[in-house]
């Protein structure tokens, strides 16, 4: 069961998601369905989970030790100084304004020379915070700038099955919104905290200094309220960990949905979508909403406690001042340095129930850096071969499921230069040969060779420089169309760009728009064409210089007339290079070297076109139906 926002979850009101979440927490089953939750493998123990997430936000601390260690100097000047304060106003009662020994003009001098130096303890301490607070402001920035970009490294390396897992809307909310929310842990697990313990027991100190009665007196109920309070704070933690999974649940909708608004509009969606937005969101307000009801008491408790201190201090410190055991300058200091004990303990106990919304955060951050990357490269790997002289397919299987193979026993030697065409119905396993020569996977069985060595057995960044990738589905990026072509050489000049550009055939209708190749294609490349999107994929390709290139149905969305102009200018693109190609239409594989026919994984039928037509095969078959069919499409366009 889960209060996700998600398609898999079951659909109901706001209103009935908030009453199972409710339901589930307060039989302590929300705490075991998220703790812990991201990761994979065995979950650790909640408890020891929290103590290796601390201890590795210590270890992205230790290069700014110094800035650390000036950190805590600078809080423990500050709260000395905060500490003297109501000392100079206890001086100035009862040794100034109530001294009866003393003339008024030594009165006079005293408080002025009192109150100067009282002055200017205030301004240096307020000035010392200030510099602590910007301070502890820098040093935040530059440890969520270190996370984020460990962060966004390890995402653009992990396994592709685990990025499809997390969708667009959760990718972003790990690195944008978790790591905003781990922004203060160093104040509150570790400044806040251990300042407030020294200010703490300072406080105590001077307390029962100046009258031990009116102390054991302020600080009889602290216990008490302590300890409700820090056992209030951690049943929150729950909460705002199920708030960031709906969180991210809520945004990869968002995403998927102006992704996919052509399908949104097309099939009248958008009022079911809003509404799915609006539940989501509605859910999440309701759970911030019975955080904050429990924080409120934690915060009402204790303005609560502040209220009643204070009036028992004025109560009992004027009952022994009428008694003569105690001055009014000790009542007035004793309130002081009373705000000065409840506040440290506040601080440590707001610390921790904030605390709690950092952590639950900083799991999601930290467990995402513990996963493993995507293939890392072996011990004692080599770099890949410069040239390629052979690929070879060795017994390779592949099953995205364990027991469901979709690539089986596929054996195949391409020498270096060849083309081959990879021909079938969908779902033959076409994409996933390409994918395996990419290494965007592994062979869960066989070997895949390079000039003789496993692929796996070579540095995976030099393997993938001799890659180029030209896919139906052609992705753009929101740049210009000068940085399109360029992506994978951004040292191409413009003459290489252009030269690509026209081998293309991409040239003139780049000539003509409004800024020619520096105009902005927009997100996924939507002011252009399919078939302008495409061209320019294989003009990228073409400025790669690739030795394997993989062509997956790379002239689809191409009209008749753009595809021959192509094909044409094709010849010079695959000479030298150890070419893949996936295409429905036969009549763009005929000058293959190999073409391999492809059903349920295997290869059933294998020869150059001459070769299998010869045969009469299922290959054969599959050529004359596809004659039959474009000259029945001829055939209706002249009628």
């Amino acid at each position: 069961m889960t209060d996700l926002p998600d398609r898999t979850a079951p659909r109901g009101s706001s209103r009935t998601r908030f009453r199972r979440f409710v339901d589930d927490y307060r039989t302590r089953k929300l705490d075991a369905r998220t703790e812990g939750s991201g990761g994979s493998g065995d979950k650790p123990s909640a408890p020891t989970s929290r103590r290796a997430y601390i201890k590795e936000y210590a270890r992205w601390l230790r290069p700014h030790g110094w800035a650390v260690g000036a950190l805590f100097v600078l809080a423990l000047v500050t709260a000395g100084l905060q500490m003297a304060e109501p000392l100079f106003m206890r001086f100035i009662v009862d040794r100034v304004l109530l001294a009866t020994g003393l003339v008024a003009s030594e009165r006079t001098r005293l408080l002025n020379y009192a109150g100067a130096l009282f002055l200017l303890l205030i301004v240096v301490s307020n000035l010392l915070g200030a510099v602590k607070d910007y301070r502890q402001r820098l040093l935040n920035v530059r440890v969520m700038l270190t996370l984020r970009r460990a962060l966004f490294e390890r995402l653009l390396h992990l396994p592709l099955p685990r990025l499809w897992d997390m969708k667009t809307g959760g990718i972003l909310s790990r690195i944008s919104g978790d790591v905003d929310t781990t922004s203060g842990l160093l104040q509150l697990a570790i400044v806040s905290p251990a300042v407030s313990a020294i200010r703490l027991v300072i406080a105590v100190a001077i307390l029962m200094t100046l009258n031990w009665r009116l102390a054991l007196t302020a600080l009889a109920i602290l216990p008490g309220i302590v300890l409700i309070s820090l056992i209030s704070a951690r049943r929150i933690r729950p909460i705002y960990r199920s708030l960031r999974k709906d969180a991210e649940a809520v945004d990869g909708r968002v995403g998927e949905t102006f992704g996919g608004i052509r399908v949104v509009r097309a099939f009248r969606r958008e009022g079911q979508e809003l509404l799915d937005y609006l539940r989501g969101r509605h859910t999440i307000l309701r759970k911030e909403l019975f955080a904050q009801r429990r924080e409120m008491v934690i915060w009402t408790s204790w303005g609560l406690l502040l209220g009643v201190v204070n009036v028992v201090i004025v109560w009992y410190g004027g009952a022994l001042q009428l008694q003569g055991r105690a001055t009014v300058g000790d009542i007035m200091a004793f309130q002081w340095f009373t705000f000065l004990l409840l506040n440290p303990v506040w601080q440590i106990v707001n610390s921790f129930s904030e605390l709690q919304r950092s952590l639950a955060a900083m799991e999601r951050v930290f467990e995402l850096l513990a996963m493993e990357r995507d293939k890392p490269d072996r011990p004692g790997a080599v770099d890949a071969p410069a040239e390629v002289r052979e690929l070879t397919f060795d017994g390779v299987e592949f099953e995205y499921r364990e027991g469901r193979p979709v690539v089986r026993d596929f054996s195949v030697t391409v020498p270096g230069g060849s083309v081959v065409a990879l021909v079938g119905r969908s779902g033959a396993g076409k994409t996933t040969v390409t994918d395996l020569v990419a290494r965007f996977h592994d062979p869960s069985q066989g070997r895949l060779l390079i000039n003789g060595i496993d692929l796996r057995d070579c540095k995976l960044a030099t393997y993938r420089r001799l890659l180029a990738i030209v896919q139906q589905d052609v992705f753009l990026f929101d740049g210009s169309v000068r940085d399109n072509i360029a992506y994978g050489r951004h040292d191409a000049t413009d003459a290489e760009v252009e030269d690509a550009a026209r081998r293309a055939n991409a040239h003139e209708f780049i000539e003509r728009l409004p800024d020619g190749y520096e105009t902005f294609v927009g997100e996924r490349g939507v002011k252009l064409s399919g078939g302008q999107q495409q061209r320019l994929a294989i003009a990228r390709a073409f400025l790669a210089r690739p030795q394997i290139l993989i062509l997956d149905e790379a002239t689809s969305n191409l009209d008749t007339e753009s595809e021959q102009l192509i094909q044409a200018s094709m010849a010079d693109l695959l000479a030298g290079r150890t070419t893949f190609i996936i295409a429905h239409r036969l009549s763009t594989v005929r000058r293959a070297d190999l073409i391999l026919l492809m059903e349920d994984g295997r290869i059933i039928e294998r020869g150059t076109h001459a070769s299998l037509m010869a045969a009469q095969g299922q290959y054969f078959r599959m050529v004359q139906r596809q004659a039959a069919t474009a000259e029945q499409g001829a055939e209706s366009l002249l009628d």
